[in-house]
């Protein structure tokens, strides 16, 4: 399986840390956030990446070369301005092949075995990993029941970030700027999206506070 990490973002949220950086490129615990990323898919086997990036994307490229460092081989799809989710994955779906991938975002912490998804059978359009609700986001995003996601219901959990993505979802789109979630909202309404939920640790590094909470976690672990 192959996998693609969402790195084109602007950041805003993170200024003045990103001014002059791009926000994967941030560093915990002394490494940027997208290295640790490859890190966890290439200890899971998965050695084919495919990055995006637009906003400072040079210095993602600068710094990871073509993967050989890091044991995997390493493909970007740049944009000139971002794409949002889904138009960023759209064009990148020439470089990932016929066959479902796992898709991480780039600014997400999490603990997941990315070997649990390795070698995953896809029933459907899309597999995601969902999360207990976090403080920003209490009423969460979709509804979990019996392993199918829907976009309605009492049992809300956190989409995490995590998906494993068929490129048939994208069948009917055209190049441009658009989302991801409504093409996964249209395909839970087909019940064509399963999911499952994941208790372990998770951080949205979406603030320089959950930039520090992401730190203070990884030196714990190297204590």
């Amino acid at each position: 399986m192959k996998a693609m990490i969402l790195a084109a973002g602007f950041g805003t949220r993170m200024r003045p840390l990103t001014d002059h950086t791009p926000k994967p490129m941030l560093k915990v615990a002394g490494k940027p956030l997208i290295e640790h990323q490859i890190n966890r898919l290439v200890k899971a086997g998965i050695t084919e990446i495919v990055i995006n990036h637009a906003y400072l994307g040079e210095q993602i490229e600068a710094y990871l070369k073509d993967g050989s460092k890091f044991g995997c081989s390493i493909q970007y799809s740049a944009e000139k301005t971002p794409l949002e989710t889904g138009g960023g994955i759209f064009k990148a779906l020439p470089l990932l092949s016929s066959e479902p991938f796992l898709l991480v975002n780039g600014d997400v912490w999490c603990d997941f075995d990315y070997a649990l998804l390795n070698d995953f059978k896809l029933n459907g359009l899309a597999h995601l990993l969902m999360v207990p609700n976090p403080e920003f986001n209490p009423d969460g995003d979709f509804a979990l029941t019996d392993g199918q996601l829907s976009q309605v219901g009492d049992n809300k959990f956190t989409f995490s970030g995590v998906s494993i993505l068929h490129p048939n979802l994208f069948k009917d789109c055209q190049a441009g700027v658009f989302k991801l979630a409504p093409l996964l909202k249209t395909a839970m309404d087909n019940k064509c999206v399963g999911g499952q939920l994941y208790e372990g640790p998770w951080i949205d590094v979406g603030t320089p506070q959950r930039l520090q909470d992401v730190d203070e976690l990884l030196m714990e672990q190297k204590a």
